[in-house]
């Protein structure tokens, strides 16, 4: 009898203890959670949603530029005045949809050429079986974030210009006559955003390679393929997730570029970034500045979520 309520009492403290054990944990996950959540709502959704807000009032002289959406008159009716008017305007002015095609061109440009590229410098990295060699490599992948954003554009720029180092090199050599006009177009566009977003498509597409197993080539290989076959039958569809992903980044960062469109294409490179600039800097229009913002991010993000959902897990 006595055994039995020992042996009770022990299992009523231990379920005690576990109890108290889980709640502790429980409340530690929720502390946690919390400061990530609370981070996110005060600097992503509060400020999204704010653009948002602005994104249907209405421009004026004053500070801050723009009307109320939101008034409570003096018997607290609560008065709200949605103004569509910057997203019809957005739909219908050439100019605005002029300027998001180039943007989404150029985000696609920019990651078929990254992609082009990357993967065979990723799975070039991958191959290598030295480890000193493929650290020596993706050091020297991850060597340009080393250097500032502008100093790397600004390098074209003393490259190409019209007395940069090609023009003068071209003209010393005597295959030219005059400088080449180089910058100021959406090839050199184009090519300053693959110089710079190019690491974001090696990464995640040499990530994926590193957890393919090595025994599924080997496999092929050993049933007779040829490496060509096992790159294109096994490699590339063990790769796609990887891919899609570096897509994803270097689209979404390309098409809403400002810096390089603004240094190394002209008045005729209109971009989204450029246009969402002379809005708020410029024209100070706020109201039109924030539609815009509203406009690109679906345009970007809808996709960007589609083809999330089509990524293979």
């Amino acid at each position: 009898m006595k055994i039995g309520l020992g042996i009770h009492s022990a299992w009523t403290a231990m379920r005690q203890r576990l109890s108290a054990a889980n709640d502790r944990a429980l409340k530690a996950g929720l502390y946690v959670a919390l400061t990530p959540t609370i981070w996110m709502l005060l600097f992503l959704i509060g400020p999204l949603l704010l653009v948002l807000k602005i994104g249907f009032s209405k421009s004026t002289f004053a500070m801050p530029p723009f009307s109320a959406v939101f008034s409570i008159a003096a018997d607290y009716i609560v008065n709200i005045r949605f103004n569509f008017g910057n997203y019809i305007t957005i739909l219908n002015d050439s100019y605005y949809i002029s300027a998001f095609a180039n943007s989404i061109y150029l985000g696609l440009s920019t990651s078929v050429l990254c992609l082009i590229l990357g993967f065979p410098m990723a799975y070039g990295i991958h191959c290598t079986r030295r480890r000193w060699v493929k650290m020596s490599l993706i050091m020297m992948v991850a060597l340009s974030f080393w250097t500032s954003f502008l100093v790397r554009v600004y390098s074209w720029m003393n490259l190409l210009s019209a007395h940069g180092l090609v023009n003068s090199t071209l003209l010393k050599l005597g295959f030219i006559t005059h400088p080449i006009q180089l910058i100021g177009n959406y090839n050199m566009v184009c090519t300053g955003l693959v110089f710079c977003y190019l690491p974001f498509m090696i990464f995640p597409i040499y990530a994926v390679l590193e957890k393919v197993d090595r025994s599924y080539t080997e496999s092929a290989t050993d049933l007779g393929c040829t490496p060509t076959r096992v790159f294109w039958r096994i490699t590339v569809p063990l790769s796609k997730s990887g891919a899609i992903s570096g897509c994803i980044m270097v689209f979404t960062m390309s098409a809403g570029e400002f810096v390089i469109p603004e240094l190394l294409g002209n008045a005729d490179t209109i971009t989204f970034g450029r246009v969402l600039w002379t809005e708020f800097f410029t024209n100070l229009d706020w109201p039109m500045a924030c539609a815009l913002s509203v406009v690109m991010m679906l345009f970007i993000i809808l996709p960007v979520v589609w083809v999330n959902n089509k990524i293979p897990s």
